[in-house]
């Protein structure tokens, strides 16, 4: 880092950046894959399925072994939006919340549509993929958050009263601007959070999360990532709730080893400051990636918001060679994930060089169109 607190990009910053922005994005993924086939099943169903010791590796879902579900798919629009507002920026219009929120719109178009045929080039690329049309079970919540082209905001929210882990889930990629300071980061995953998930308390669960991905991504101990986004929850009004579950995430860690009753406790009734809870202990605990995924899945609660959230954690924390190559080579969309991480890598470390005053990319603004500031898709 820099006297400013932004990076300083040499080849070999660069590279760890990118190895945590791909760890990142397929942690997220890998976690939702594993807790798919047993999402809203208890500890006994799981294992009357999959054995005593439970699901430990990638089982079928959706018809399919690896396969993600609205969780990942959101992510990646997320990380689609963030870009699109650094490409933005040029233009003066800097706003990401509208930018999420557009990226948003798009995904919630995939799963109207029947696939990519009719999308338009000022959608970019990733709106053309033609596997992230399949509709995996999306919470009634961001449905009819995005049903509308209205963006919901902190004041005036989209369903005020969901507390629900999903807007956490998609946040992962928000922690990966780690030239930005940690308030910031805070500020933009709680707006983006209202657009569908309105309750105080989802918001802040999602924002303090992606402060600790912020951290991890930075280079940061798990246990001073937390105690960042502890500092920072403290000045918000609402935020006991979202803190207390953080509290009891780090006096788990000190009860002994983990074990799926322990694990269900820490999320309670599956609203959103339990799953991060969740996701922070089985990072804290796991013995290694393969072994955290598995605690968090493994659970009463929502298995593969579970799974997501820590695979998020556990990815900016080791980066991608630490994940299980068997899981990966079984993952659905995975060559997305991978190009989508590598353009974010490249967006953050050169955007000036694509898109700067100096010149731009012509393919790179075809990836990731400015569009017109009046479009929601653009």
């Amino acid at each position: 880092m820099d006297a400013t607190g932004g990076p300083v990009w040499g080849r070999r910053e660069q590279q760890d950046f990118r190895s945590r922005v791909r760890g990142t994005l397929l942690g997220v993924a890998l976690g939702d894959a594993l807790g798919a086939p047993v999402d809203g099943r208890d500890v006994d169903a799981i294992r009357q399925a999959h054995g005593a010791a439970g699901i430990t590796g990638l089982a079928p879902a959706h018809g399919r072994r690896g396969a993600v579900t609205h969780l990942t798919q959101m992510t990646l629009f997320s990380v689609d939006g963030l870009i699109r507002a650094q490409v933005r920026r040029d233009t003066g219009a800097w706003h990401p919340p509208t930018d999420l929120h557009r990226a948003y719109l798009r995904w919630a178009t995939t799963q109207r549509d029947w696939g990519p045929d009719e999308r338009r080039e000022e959608d970019g690329w990733l709106a053309r993929e033609e596997w992230l049309y399949a509709r995996r079970d999306p919470a009634r919540a961001l449905l009819i958050g995005l049903g509308d082209e209205r963006m919901g905001t902190p004041e005036a929210p989209k369903n005020p009263r969901e507390a629900g882990p999903e807007a956490a889930a998609r946040s992962a990629p928000f922690g990966l601007l780690v030239g930005w300071e940690p308030q910031l980061v805070a500020q933009l995953a709680v707006e983006c959070a209202a657009q569908t998930h309105g309750h105080p308390t989802a918001c802040l669960a999602a924002g303090a999360y992606a402060v600790i991905v912020h951290g991890l991504a930075r280079g940061e101990s798990p246990d001073t990532a937390v105690q960042r986004a502890l500092a920072l929850l403290a000045a918000r009004p609402g935020h006991q709730p979202v803190s207390d579950a953080l509290q009891q995430a780090l006096g788990a860690v000190r009860q002994g080893m983990p074990t799926p009753e322990r694990v269900s406790r820490l999320s309670g009734a599956g609203a959103a400051e339990g799953l991060v809870a969740v996701a922070v202990y089985c990072a804290l605990v796991g013995e290694d990636v393969r072994h955290g995924l598995c605690l968090a899945v493994n659970q009463d609660g929502p298995s593969a918001a579970a799974g997501a959230l820590t695979g998020g954690l556990l990815g900016a924390l080791y980066g991608e060679t630490a994940l299980p190559p068997a899981w990966l080579a079984e993952l659905e969309g995975r060559p997305t994930l991978l190009e989508l991480a590598d353009d974010f890598a490249m967006e953050m470390t050169q955007g000036p060089a694509l898109h700067g005053p100096g010149g731009s990319s012509p393919a790179w603004m075809a990836r990731y169109p400015r569009g017109t500031g009046g479009s929601l898709t653009g």
